[in-house]
């Protein structure tokens, strides 16, 4: 038999898995998101930087988006803003993505119970930037954790990064029973900005926002401690599944544009259309040998990604406006924050306080490869 082809092992927490023996899943005990201090309103960014055309203006203003927190650039004698060079972007990337991943981190792990000192695996998740060593080591000398903290740093993957992480957090927790992994996803989108005023760009320019979240996973042990733990904790992280789309691998790039001497995004316009076709297949291979239904889900987590990709992810898989309130509610307020945009939407569900104990729920990312990542939960 195919490793494809073997049947699922899945059982919901607390049951007999394979062997009767009682499966434990790692378990989500906090959530802390940070954005800059300044944001801009569409119009206010149209003002900044004396946007004219019409057809640039149009796409500001139907974004679906009323406000980002961003980091422009420096403003001249003139008032205008300055051109960066890509050192001064890659400088921004650091000490912005810095500052919000540690609010990010100390909100997350206020809302799980936790110290500094309780942190043993660090996984720092990021696209709007490259520098060796990585956020997880500045992130450890910046905040004070141990020295010994394990740690991974997952770079240049995208929106969709913060599933893949997640995977390998959850892995590590599972592996070690009691002990504390963070994720942190920390995405200056505003250090991979070019201002030039074509369609490529502004596009770009029209949707991303500055944002930081973190997550905070534990696989639980046994003891009176642990149960009190249990009654405060989120969801068990069941199983991952991933699709990509070889043939879109070009649709959604963040690579070196030679007429700026620097890195830019791309969006390709049909990138809504190409996720949306294949999200019931992504869903499919999740819940494959399950026994669950689309309709035994009942409250999605959906990355920001822009209008026209929630609309087309809510049309192929059925959802309501109401499931994806909080997905668009996060466009709305912050843009897309790329890889963390998901954990901002996850914050607003906790705080909604709707969950209830059995609840299954899906995590869902889209990002370059083409790609779609999706988590089952259950409360």
């Amino acid at each position: 038999m195919k490793l494809s082809e073997r049947p699922s092992q899945y059982a919901p927490p607390g049951s007999a898995g394979a062997g009767g023996n009682s499966r434990i899943f790692p378990r989500v005990f906090g959530v802390g998101t940070a954005v800059p201090a300044t944001s801009y309103t569409q119009e206010e960014i149209l003002e900044e930087f004396k946007v004219t055309d019409p057809r640039i203006r149009s796409i500001f203003r139907n974004s679906a988006i009323e406000r980002r927190g961003l980091t422009l650039p420096p403003l001249l004698p003139d008032g205008s803003r300055a051109v960066e060079t890509q050192g001064q972007l890659l400088q921004k990337h650091v000490t912005t993505g810095l500052a919000m991943g540690r609010e990010a981190v100390e909100a997350c792990l206020k809302a799980a119970g936790a110290e500094l000192s309780d942190v043993r695996y660090l996984c720092c998740v990021t696209t709007t930037g490259l520098l060796t060593p990585g956020f997880s080591a500045l992130l450890i000398k910046e905040l004070g954790i141990d020295r010994h903290c394990s740690r991974l740093d997952v770079v240049g993957m995208g929106c969709n990064a913060g599933l893949n992480a997640l995977t390998a957090v959850a892995g590590w927790a599972n592996a070690h029973p009691g002990e504390l992994a963070l994720m942190v996803c920390m995405e200056a989108c505003s250090a991979a900005y070019v201002f030039d005023g074509t369609m490529r760009t502004s596009v770009v320019n029209s949707l991303f926002g500055d944002g930081s979240a973190a997550l905070a996973v534990l696989a639980p042990e046994g003891g009176a401690a642990a149960e009190v733990r249990e009654r405060t904790a989120g969801p068990s992280l069941l199983r991952f599944s991933s699709c990509i789309i070889p043939e879109a691998v070009d649709a959604m790039r963040y690579d070196w544009d030679d007429d700026h001497g620097k890195y830019s995004f791309y969006l390709d316009p049909e990138v809504p259309y190409v996720v949306g076709a294949h999200a019931e297949i992504a869903l499919g291979r999740l819940l494959a040998g399950t026994g669950l239904r689309r309709s035994d889900i009942s409250h999605w987590t959906v990355h920001s990604g822009g209008k026209k990709v929630i609309d087309s992810v809510r049309a192929n898989l059925g959802l309501s406006r109401y499931d994806v309130r909080h997905t668009t509610g996060v466009l709305r307020d912050h843009g897309n924050l790329s890889s963390g945009s998901f954990l901002f939407s996850y914050e607003r569900l906790m705080a909604e306080d709707s969950v209830r104990p059995g609840d299954y729920g899906v995590f869902m990312t889209m990002g370059p490869g083409s790609t779609i990542e999706m988590a089952l939960v259950r409360w």
